[in-house]
């Protein structure tokens, strides 16, 4: 499997519906608040931009919600990991992304047969505190050895100078959140993102 170079994360589906048709190639809905049928409706939203504009939509955390709305593809993390019925999401067809932060955290995740992983945060990021302290670009090449073809997805503090070394040292797909939620311009540092990973796709 391969992921798209530019891996865009937001958290409504008013996010994909203004950056998607843009040319992002995948997003991942990452919303950690609102009710069940607030959720769903984002889903159903998110889904109906990304058919339209050819672009793999991920689900974060809400498996059960992916299965009922039939996505393709959740995300989680190590917590959730333990909560989420495995079965289920692979007898429903979902593709399975995992987060991990730590050498027990990627035995865990390889554990679930995942089909992608994700390391972070490479670099310090304001998104969210983190117990864990920044990866570095030499983690990202030791993950990767251990992975073998399963794609590596890098997030935290990456931009868009940082991107070339996030490539060279093994990540096969950048996760953005701040650099584009928080940009002056999204749209443009969008645009910015998909001509620049224009090389690895």
């Amino acid at each position: 499997m391969k992921l798209d170079p530019f891996y865009l994360i937001v958290d409504s589906a008013e996010w994909i519906e203004r950056l998607v048709p843009l040319g992002v190639r995948l997003v991942q809905l990452r919303k950690k608040d609102g009710g069940e049928a607030e959720l769903r409706t984002d889903i159903r939203r998110a889904q109906a931009t990304c058919t339209a504009h050819d672009c793999q939509l991920i689900i974060n955390d809400h498996w059960r919600l992916a299965i009922d709305e039939g996505c393709d593809f959740v995300h989680l993390g190590q917590e959730d990991l333990g909560l989420a019925d495995l079965k289920a999401i692979r007898a429903a067809g979902l593709k399975l992304g995992l987060s991990t932060h730590d050498e027990a955290e990627l035995e865990t995740a390889l554990a679930a047969s995942p089909d992608y992983v994700a390391l972070g945060p490479v670099w310090p990021t304001i998104l969210k505190k983190m117990k864990w302290a920044p990866q570095g670009l030499d983690r990202l090449r030791d993950w990767k050895a251990r992975i073998g073809s399963l794609p590596l997805v890098a997030i935290g503090g990456l931009n868009i100078d940082r991107i070339d070394s996030v490539f060279a040292h093994g990540a096969d797909s950048a996760a953005l959140v701040t650099d584009i939620t928080l940009n002056a311009d999204p749209e443009a540092r969008t645009r910015q993102w998909i001509e620049k990973t224009a090389p690895w796709r």
